[in-house]
């Protein structure tokens, strides 16, 4: 078995993205088409940025594929960045005149990987820091993890992302049996009710007036992730160790919290604890009453939904640009303006989900894994059958 990794390489109005993905077993079923739906749902967005009008992005398989079945081998996704067109001689590999505009860049935006970036790397333009940092580079990891995301379904493993908030305005919703799923994937905030979505529309709006800029809250569940995935036996193998890992890689992302992880902290532990009953059932011969913990405890899934809330905070670029500098010679200027969003909270749902199913997949392939999907099946189907040595003899 080859242990799973996957690897993105290009920068924001290069002439694409690359992706290579290793460690996916043979015989899994995929297809173009099916890597567009993902990919369609991140282009998605109210409060989105002009690159979406120009971008329809789609990935095409170069390797890894035949006859529409995985072989074991890396797959290697190409996808064209069509705003190419405009940046021939700014973002071109070979070296340019003098006299040629480049679009060199000097000026700092606060919040943005800029003043860090250059200083560490030695650049004189900014813009050799920023076109990489840009979240365009999420696009291929939501191709990478539509194949994840086939993978895990194989094994009943299923994700789904919704906006909890935006601004000040959160949900009502708190139970995710009530979440409308079908509302969300037509609601361009992916709120789940009519009245969220009119009240997460408003706060976009206003921001958009101000020319400003505002996050939120979104979360992604996973379901059917069998008990046991992930491990207490070292720090860096914990499952929510991972997890959190993944999600704050995520532009913009400053916060993560592991099902009701901050609302535990306000009360007793005789009222958070996720308490534990037999249960024939269950496939695990037992089932807490609740799910605080949000599906992992002890660094381990328990067999619940996993729950997973992402803070996502307001895009550094905007149209009324703050005071900054000029890195190069040091004096006050008005931050750059590049194109971007006024809010891009809905449109960072299928990127959390797809860092979700990537971090799964490596753990599930770690606990199951084979070289071949059938493989894998019959090892998955092998474990789940021990549950049933425990709470059943009297």
């Amino acid at each position: 078995m080859t242990k799973f990794r996957f690897l993105t390489a290009g920068e924001s109005h290069v002439q694409g993205l690359n992706v290579i993905l290793e460690g996916i077993p043979s015989n899994l079923s995929i297809s173009e088409d099916y890597i567009e739906k993902d990919m369609s749902r991140r282009q998605k967005g109210y409060g989105s940025g002009g690159r979406m009008k120009i971008e329809k992005d789609r990935a095409e398989i170069k390797s890894g594929v035949r006859h529409g079945k995985t072989l074991g081998s890396p797959i290697s996704l190409w996808i064209e960045n069509k705003d190419w067109a405009n940046w021939l001689i700014p973002m071109s590999v070979k070296e340019v005149s003098k006299d040629q505009d480049i679009k060199r860049q000097t000026k700092i935006v606060p919040g943005h990987a800029d003043f860090p970036g250059t200083l560490k790397f030695n650049h004189k333009d900014v813009r050799n820091v920023l076109e990489r940092a840009s979240a365009r580079e999420t696009a291929a990891r939501v191709a990478a993890a539509s194949i994840c995301k086939k993978f895990l379904s194989e094994l009943g493993i299923n994700i789904k992302s919704w906006v909890k908030s935006v601004g000040w305005e959160n949900s009502s919703i708190s139970n995710i049996d009530l979440i409308d799923w079908n509302f969300v994937e037509n609601s361009e905030v992916r709120a789940s009710s009519l009245e969220d979505d009119e009240k997460f529309k408003k706060v976009i709006d206003r921001a958009k007036k101000e020319r400003t800029t505002i996050g939120g809250v979104f979360q992604v569940i996973a379901t059917g992730v069998p008990l046991g995935i992930g491990t207490h036996t070292q720090w860096d193998k914990k499952l929510d160790g991972k997890i959190a890992q993944s999600m704050i890689s995520i532009n913009a992302v400053k916060g993560i919290e592991i099902g009701n992880g901050f609302g535990n902290t306000e009360k007793f532990g005789n009222q958070i604890q996720d308490v534990i009953e037999p249960n024939l059932d269950d496939i695990r011969n037992f089932s807490p009453k609740s799910n605080h913990a949000g599906g992992i405890e002890g660094g381990m899934s328990n067999g619940n939904p996993i729950i997973v809330n992402v803070a996502i905070k307001p895009i550094a670029t905007m149209t009324r640009p703050l005071p900054s500098v000029d890195i190069i010679t040091g004096e006050v200027v008005e931050a750059a303006y590049n194109r971007s969003d006024i809010c891009q909270v809905s449109r960072a749902c299928p990127v959390g989900e797809a860092m979700l199913a990537i971090t799964l997949t490596e753990e599930i392939l770690e606990k199951f894994g084979g070289d071949s999907l059938q493989e894998i099946k019959r090892n998955y189907s092998s474990y789940i059958k021990t549950f049933k040595e425990y709470g059943n003899k009297k």
